[in-house]
């Protein structure tokens, strides 16, 4: 029972500071040069990760799509089959990941950083509302910049296919991207953007709380850091399963 009342009271202070930090955003002046920089960093540290782990990403779902089309006589499809899988589930998921890891690590670092040093304290004796200034941009950061990571992981993830299905399965290119439209669908786009969002929100919700709440000195940063990648981590896949299973009862699908 002490797990679990540790886990809801984490789970409730994630809750907090997140709808806190949408509220604050409606407070003015916005936090447009904070905002940027987040979105510069965010770029910085996650984009060439991001690309790299997406290009054989994508040759691996090419491997086992296209070894079990050559089973079915259904090599002509293999296009199809692959971008589904990436901008369904490769995309999205890659793109928190890289977030979680690179980003939402470095967010929930710097924030520790100002609260062992007192400077979120003195913020607040200053009447500086740390939420409306440090919290909202770094929230609406993490949301926008995951929605370009989408589209950059889907186009890598798209060209590893390729490679694998045209150069080393010796099939054409004319037929894997001929095929590409066949099962796929706009709204599939759309849910890849979505989940995204709420991916890349959840990062930096919960790298902000465990930083905004982070005790201990120096050693508690690092706890905290690490604490808030494996809690990202659990949430992501747990919200990525409950969308998917929402979206495929809701959605007709391509037939």
């Amino acid at each position: 029972m002490g797990k679990l009342r540790t886990a809801l009271t984490e789970l409730g202070g994630i809750t907090s500071i997140a709808l806190d930090g949408v509220v604050a955003m409606r407070k003015r002046p916005f936090q447009g040069a904070e905002f940027l920089h987040q979105c510069w960093f965010l770029a910085k540290v996650s984009a060439v990760p991001l690309i790299l782990i997406s290009i054989p990403f994508g040759m691996i779902i090419a491997l086992h799509v296209g070894s079990f089309a050559r089973q079915l006589g259904a090599e002509a499809n293999v296009g199809s089959a692959m971008l589904l899988a990436v901008i369904r589930e490769q995309a999205p998921v890659a793109t928190a990941l890289l977030i979680a890891g690179a980003g939402g690590s470095a967010m929930c670092a710097d924030l520790g950083s100002r609260r062992i040093r007192d400077e979120i304290d003195a913020m607040q004796v200053m009447g500086v509302d740390p939420m409306h200034r440090l919290v909202a941009p770094r929230l609406l950061a993490a949301s926008v910049v995951a929605v370009f990571f989408v589209s950059i992981v889907a186009v890598a993830g798209i060209l590893g296919g390729w490679f694998f299905a045209v150069v080393v399965q010796k099939g054409t290119t004319g037929a894997y991207f001929a095929s590409l439209n066949q099962l796929a669908q706009l709204p599939d786009y759309y849910m890849a953007v979505t989940k995204a969002v709420v991916f890349g929100f959840t990062a930096a919700a919960v790298a902000c709380y465990k930083g905004y709440t982070v005790k201990g000195g120096p050693k508690g940063v690092g706890d905290a850091v690490q604490a808030s990648v494996v809690i990202t981590f659990i949430l992501l896949f747990f919200q990525n399963a409950v969308l998917t299973i929402m979206y495929l009862n809701l959605v007709p699908q391509k037939m």
